[in-house]
């Protein structure tokens, strides 16, 4: 699906919608924007994985019947 959008999207579409966000957040706040969903993106990852260790230590923790 994405690869369809991106294939339909041209340079000037690119190009308008850069200068509509640009215009809606302002230069300083797209910094922040992006540094928050990647720390938001990696939280997510750890707390996956995080779910996955935990899983597997209870079910090594719990006796044999």
């Amino acid at each position: 699906m994405t690869s369809i959008l991106l294939g339909i999207l041209g340079g000037n579409e690119w190009i308008l919608i850069i200068v509509v966000i640009l215009l809606l957040f302002g230069g300083r706040k797209i910094p922040e924007l992006m540094s928050g969903l990647g720390k938001g993106v990696k939280s997510f990852k750890d707390g996956m994985n995080g779910n996955d260790q935990e899983k597997k230590e209870d079910n090594s923790t719990q006796p044999k019947q």
